[in-house]
């Protein structure tokens, strides 16, 4: 590894480098023609500091956590310094002139201590090779489809009311059709919702699959979700926010409806205490919901909304979407928070996944399950190629709105069920039979696949 140490001035008069102040050692490596190009090429964005060239094959670049081991892009340099112009326009600019030569660029902030003040310092990594996504095809996409399809429209039917056993449906198929309100109604969300990144995505040109739809055949909702795969990074947080965001807003302009229309054919009841029942979990949009449908919050007086299919695939659509928008790592709400705040995003992982823990021990079991998967899978934020551009008032405005509705929709208990005792005492809660019901559901979510940019 060489460094090469210049003037801010030297460079922001994008003057060449004299290489007979290095030493001698480095002298032939740091004078290459290649280098002396680069570095050129990068003066004409940045007053540069300090210059690192790596050697290929030099596995200590990712200990600087900017690629991973095995991936096709290695790291070439890093330029530190302060940008002459504008952060986006300089990367449109840098990016135009290194795709000749297939290099992609990688824009960082650090922030150092000088003295007793904070010094702003902008990084630039020069990567090899740029992202060439395969292509992949498309039948895949469409067998998962119907089979999460079909798989949904059973565990409607067989939740309906209408169907005494699993053995009567496959005796007469014509029964699936009490299966459609739930089923039409969930697969219309979360469609919505993957087609909602996937617009936002090729909005930005970028490289993504279509949905990725998994069945789960006689679960609690019929499916663990879907996810599409964006097989480049994203280019700013501008393009982050609005992949990251486009997903739930799409899903809850289709849930919302969906959830209204089939409260509005739901019925208020007394709750039963001989038999078991499930009962979903509120949020504050939802009980807001039923308070102007039905008049009052509900469950009260021992009464509760006994919830036509149609409004619980809204409902499932709500929960979906409240998950989606945890505002940690790589779930929409991750993308969200870190889009609006960078990289200070990573110092609210902790208290966010403490404050899951406290709702799995005080309020439900559940939250221990979502505690695990983002302990395990929750600490990598997708960061994009230039994380230095930050959003405009209008995206900004987006991003806050976002998390608010996360707010508002988000569910403490996401359901429970209510085992009473066959002599007819009261319901009581089961933690054992919660767990064996349970059914986890994915999000419905995109996943990153390609070279993997980390900060």
């Amino acid at each position: 590894m060489c460094m090469l140490n210049e003037s801010a001035s030297a460079h922001s008069q994008q003057s060449p480098v004299d290489f007979s102040l290095f030493e001698d050692d480095f002298l032939e490596q740091s004078a290459s023609d290649d280098h002396i190009e680069l570095q050129e090429i990068v003066a004409s964005v940045m007053s540069i500091e300090k210059v690192t060239f790596y050697p290929s094959g030099d596995e200590s670049i990712f200990a600087k956590g900017i690629v991973l081991p095995g991936q096709q892009s290695g790291l070439i340099a890093t330029f530190e310094g302060r940008l002459l112009i504008g952060s986006e326009k300089a990367y449109d600019q840098l990016d135009a002139l290194l795709e000749p030569k297939n290099q992609m660029p990688v824009f960082r902030e650090d922030i150092r201590k000088v003295e007793r003040f904070d010094k702003t310092v902008h990084v630039i990594h020069i990567l090899d090779h740029r992202i060439q996504a395969s292509v992949r095809p498309w039948w895949p996409n469409l067998l998962l489809f119907i089979a999460t399809f079909l798989s949904v429209i059973v565990t409607g039917a067989l939740q309906s009311g209408e169907i005494a056993s699993i053995e009567a449906l496959t005796s007469d198929l014509t029964l699936l059709r009490h299966g459609l309100p739930y089923g039409l109604g969930l697969m219309t969300i979360i469609v919505a919702h993957e087609f909602g990144h996937y617009w936002a995505a090729r909005r930005h040109n970028l490289n993504v699959t279509l949905p990725y739809f998994i069945p789960l055949p006689f679960g609690l909702f019929g499916t663990l979700g879907a996810f599409i795969q964006l097989r480049e990074p994203m280019r700013n947080r501008k393009v982050l926010m609005e992949v990251g965001a486009a997903g739930p807003l799409a899903g809850l302009i289709f849930a919302l409806p969906i959830l209204i229309v089939g409260l509005l054919l739901s019925e208020v009841m007394p709750i039963p205490t001989n038999e078991p029942t499930f009962t979903e979990g509120n949020s504050i949009l939802y009980l807001l919901t039923k308070l102007i449908i039905f008049g009052r919050i509900l469950p009260s007086g021992g009464e509760d909304v006994f919830i036509h299919p149609l409004a619980f695939a809204g409902w499932v659509g709500l929960l979906i979407t409240s998950l989606n928008l945890i505002p940690v790592g790589q779930l929409d709400g991750g993308h969200i928070l870190y889009s609006l705040i960078g990289h200070r995003a990573k110092a609210l992982y902790y208290p966010i996944l403490i404050a899951l823990f406290l709702l799995a021990v005080t309020v439900s079991p559940l939250w221990f399950l979502w505690v695990a998967l983002l302990f395990l899978f929750g600490q990598v934020h997708a960061v994009p190629l230039d994380a230095i551009t930050k959003l405009d008032p209008r995206r900004r405005l987006i991003s806050i709105v976002s998390l608010v509705i996360f707010v508002l929709i988000f569910m403490p208990i996401p359901f429970s069920f209510n085992n009473p005792q066959t002599d007819g005492t009261p319901p009581r809660r089961d933690r054992n039979t919660i767990e064996n019901n349970y059914q986890p559901t994915l999000l419905a979510n995109e996943s990153f696949n390609g070279v993997t940019i980390v900060e």
